[in-house]
């Protein structure tokens, strides 16, 4: 974590505000907190904030604000931050997952790759409480750490030119859902029936940073169940 906040232009028309350059769960706490405390504010301007690891990226129309005045404003929220202590406020889901098969076709590999069986790669990647750390890559994919070291994988050598929507990956340290069919390199270790993304919702994207996901193990059957009930 820098000892303090680094301001920095983005083109003509945004401001990055960078708490580190690392992944860590005490930068995110910050990014998010700012996050949230802007959007409260109401700054007239500010189109569009995108809050990243470690980050907060803010896009903002030079015609109703000045860059200069942007930044004495988030300045200024940054410090009322500093002088008291961060609350989260993070949503809690439960996120059904059925894993291996054709819906989880890396999680052998996975397995082989740290010497344990695929129920024990389940278990060790059910078994703990993620951090939505921040949304991208595609519009609602969800960037959650952080994976135990013990199932911990690096990502394909060759991406998939495509990932099914639901598809539940690992990649080094970090797990993630693809709320849409999209290429990627992840380690598919299974699936979730959930929807993740729809741009007529408000907000469009289920999670957001902050939010604390837990995984839950379904069979097949269930995962058909779920899409059959649903499919109306």
């Amino acid at each position: 974590m820098y000892p303090s906040a680094r301001y920095l232009p983005f083109g003509d028309a945004a401001l990055v505000v960078e708490f580190g350059n690392v992944i860590d769960l005490a930068i995110n706490r910050k990014v998010v907190a700012l996050n949230e405390t802007v959007l409260r504010a109401n700054i007239q301007g500010i189109e569009e904030t995108v809050p990243t690891y470690r980050s907060l990226l803010i896009r903002y129309d030079p015609a109703k604000i000045t860059y200069n005045h942007l930044v004495a404003k988030i300045r200024e929220i940054e410090k009322s931050l500093m002088d008291r202590p961060l609350e989260e406020k993070g949503r809690k889901f439960i996120i059904p997952v059925v894993y291996g098969g054709v819906y989880g076709p890396d999680l052998k590999d996975v397995a082989e790759y740290h010497g344990l069986t695929e129920d024990q790669v389940i278990e060790v990647h059910y078994g703990r409480f993620y951090r939505v750390y921040m949304i991208g890559f595609v519009a609602g994919f969800p960037y959650l750490g952080e994976v135990s070291e013990e199932i911990a994988t690096p990502r394909l050598e060759t991406p998939r030119l495509k990932v099914p929507a639901g598809s539940v990956g690992i990649a080094d340290k970090q797990t993630g859902i693809y709320p849409c069919e999209a290429p990627g390199g992840w380690r598919i270790i299974g699936r979730t029936p959930l929807k993740l993304f729809d741009p007529n919702w408000q907000p469009p994207a289920l999670l957001r940073p902050g939010d604390i996901v837990k995984f839950t193990p379904i069979s097949e059957e269930e995962f058909k169940e779920f899409f059959e009930a649903n499919a109306h």
